[in-house]
């Protein structure tokens, strides 16, 4: 069994704001690079992707044999295999599940590799063969199959029309909503530690309007960072001498409300991930009437889309091992699907053509 991709030869170079001059400039940058950016350094994509994968991670099973489910849920390195799984899948578009063998033949653990160490290595076909896996500047070739035909390693993929070897996540579209949100934080920390007032300007009404030489600005500028720069200096008075004068700089309401940039790039992030923005808190989302919609929105666009390609995967992969093996996500024990079962069953209920035991059957 062959799980297909291919490696795209160059990303889209995407616009980024500059932290401080507010120019842009054009990179691809690199999946280490979004991680961080997104991940790690913004809450709003953090929060999305961990809803999204607790959710995956916690879905009630149903398979054709009980060894399938207990396979998925046993954890491999410490790993939650579901969870970690669908978090790779949005973050990097990639999941590459490792086949372990035990003493029976049967498979004994599913690990799932880290998508950004794996490279696929294809024949003079173009179809994979095997995945070279990166770390530490040590190189390892495994196969995409075992000894018996059975796959070693299982390939699952986000959706990317444009790759034949590898799939998309959503961290590059995201990317230029993370670069506002976080540059929106940047700048409203500077305020805060500034005291969160607009600056003002020293004006030299020396004699003759003899400009400062050089040493008197430098050694002007370290005394004004050193004393009066800092929410501890806030508020502290600035002693002027040799015919300097204060004239503050005021900025209008608007310039300095970045606030709506703010939300509007989070409601961008969320919705990049597939998650309602209600349900990150972020204010202006009048799509759904409450949060209990907006739950069922997230379940039914999101979570169990994803939790479907990730265990119909799973299953495909384990087929040799597993005659007739079927996998999903037992809807009918979610609760935030209860108020479409219960629908269903009154619209069955109130069939009159539909015999009691046709009823019972659907």
């Amino acid at each position: 069994m062959k799980f297909w991709s291919r490696k795209a030869a160059s990303a889209t170079a995407r616009p980024f704001l500059s932290r401080f001059s507010g120019g842009a400039s054009f990179a691809a940058p690199s999946y280490e690079t979004q991680f961080r950016e997104a991940y790690l350094s913004n809450a709003i994509a953090s929060r999305a992707v961990r809803m999204v994968a607790d959710a995956v991670g916690e879905a009630p099973l149903v398979a054709s044999d009980p060894a399938l489910v207990a396979l998925v849920r046993r954890a491999s390195g410490g790993q939650a295999l579901l969870e970690t799984l669908a978090a790779q899948l949005m973050l990097h578009g990639n999941g590459y599940v490792q086949v372990l063998g035990g003493a029976d033949g049967l498979p004994s653990e599913l690990f799932a590799l880290r998508p950004e160490r794996v490279s696929v290595e294809a024949d003079a076909r173009g179809w994979p063969v095997a995945y070279r896996y990166r770390v530490g500047g040590q190189s390892l070739l495994l196969d995409a199959e075992d000894g018996a035909g059975r796959p070693a390693i299982i390939h699952l993929q986000g959706l990317n029309p444009g790759d034949d070897h590898y799939g998309a996540g959503c961290l590059g579209a995201v990317s230029g909503a993370v670069a506002a949100h976080n540059a929106a934080n940047r700048w409203n920390r500077a305020l805060l530690d500034n005291a969160a007032r607009p600056s003002g300007a020293l004006v030299h009404e020396g004699e003759k309007g003899l400009p400062l030489s050089p040493e008197q600005f430098d050694r002007l500028k370290a005394e004004l960072n050193e004393s009066f720069a800092g929410g501890a200096n806030a508020g502290r008075p600035l002693l002027l001498e040799g015919g300097l004068r204060w004239q503050p700089l005021s900025l209008s309401p608007a310039d300095m409300d970045f606030l709506a940039l703010k939300d509007s790039a989070a409601r961008e992030i969320a919705t990049g991930f597939g998650v309602p923005p209600m349900l990150l808190g972020l204010p202006g989302d009048a799509t759904y009437a409450n949060y209990r919609e907006a739950n069922r929105a997230l379940w039914r666009q999101t979570v169990l889309p994803l939790a479907g390609k990730i265990l119909g995967g799973i299953a495909r992969g384990l087929a040799p091992w597993f005659a007739d093996a079927e996998l999903r996500v037992d809807v009918d024990k979610v609760p935030a699907m209860a108020e479409d079962r219960e629908r269903l069953w009154a619209m069955v209920a109130s069939a009159d053509w539909l015999t009691r035991e046709e009823k019972r059957a659907m």
